[in-house]
């Protein structure tokens, strides 16, 4: 693929259905940047959540994409973006883009032309955002038939918070994330009352410049790296610390960094957690390919928002379907 590429990029924002709070802050609405690509008179498309924790905007990814629209003019592929732009937000945008125009040309699915087999349906987790302990215990009554719930920790209550979870839904599955909030001293002290809790993993208990602390402890409850997990380049430091990995597109810059790194972590003997920020059916499109024989999905992001992307991925309650080639791929 080296003909001409158009390359228009469009900021959007989806209203939260409520507020999503986590240990470090809270929003009522998703706001993304788009990325369409236009050649041989087909499009492809792609989105990207910039984050504030890795120094990201929507300014700054906005110009990082739109300069290399030369390059995506003198016909860039997907090979050769993946040296072009570093891991991120605004890479992911691209190539997904890339991927799903590819297809496009190709009159072929995604998963056919990145060798895969056909994607099936999966189990997403459901996030319940950081709250109050009553607040919390009422979401959770609402969703108690739901397979797996991921709990929003990062502070003082989060035992309280996570019991009344637990009374509400007393059958689900359930894990947590602390996103950085937690100490070494936090992990050793909860980690066992969680276990009892039927707690399955946490996510990011400590600072990622702190996650020292974990080599070579005692993890009786399993450890998910996310702040400290972007691609490939990061497995080597997670040995020893943790016990999962969670891929992200917006960190790993794409849907071809993340196929490679799901292989590579499984090389590593890392299990698989698929996660997303929170978007449209648009960003979870690319990411539920990845996501296929994960031993953790969250790619709830659409389940959060109060609107989606038109010819949306459907949700069967947590039963996450497969994309609609009206959407992506």
């Amino acid at each position: 693929m080296n003909s001409a590429i158009h390359l228009t990029v469009s900021r959007d924002t989806f209203a939260i259905d409520g507020t999503f709070t986590i240990s470090r802050g809270s929003r009522t609405e998703a706001q993304v940047v788009t990325v369409t690509l236009s050649a041989e008179g087909v499009q492809g498309w792609g989105e990207c959540t910039p984050y504030a924790r890795y120094g990201e905007s929507l300014d700054s990814v906005c110009a990082q994409i739109q300069a290399i629209e030369g390059a995506l003019a003198d016909g860039m592929d997907r090979i050769a973006l993946q040296s072009m732009m570093a891991p991120g937000a605004a890479r992911n945008a691209v190539d997904c883009a890339l991927w799903d125009l590819e297809a496009k040309r190709a009159g072929k699915s995604v998963w056919q032309l990145a060798g895969l087999s056909e994607p099936t349906s999966l189990i997403s987790a459901y996030t319940l955002s950081l709250d109050t302990p009553q607040h919390m215990h009422e979401a959770a009554l609402k969703n108690a038939d739901r397979p797996l719930l991921k709990i929003k920790l990062g502070g003082d209550g989060d035992i309280d918070r996570l019991q009344a979870v637990r009374q509400a839904a007393p059958n689900t599955r359930l894990i947590v994330d602390a996103n950085e909030g937690w100490s070494a001293d936090d992990y050793d002290t909860l980690a066992p009352i969680m276990l009892d809790l039927g707690v399955a993993l946490v996510e990011q208990p400590l600072p990622a410049d702190a996650d020292s602390a974990l080599a070579g402890r005692d993890r009786p409850l399993p450890v998910c790296a996310d702040e400290a997990c972007h691609d490939r380049h990061s497995l080597e430091s997670l040995v020893g610390k943790y016990d999962v990995v969670n891929i992200k597109l917006d960190k790993t810059g794409g849907l071809t960094e993340a196929l490679a790194m799901r292989k590579a972590a499984k090389e590593a003997g890392f299990g698989i957690m698929m996660g997303c920020m929170v978007g449209s059916s648009l960003a979870m499109a690319p990411a539920h390919l990845v996501a296929q024989g994960a031993d953790f999905v969250d790619l709830d992001g659409p389940l959060l928002l109060a609107e989606d992307r038109q010819n949306p991925i459907v949700f069967k309650r947590s039963d996450m379907q497969t994309s609609p080639a009206s959407l992506w791929g």
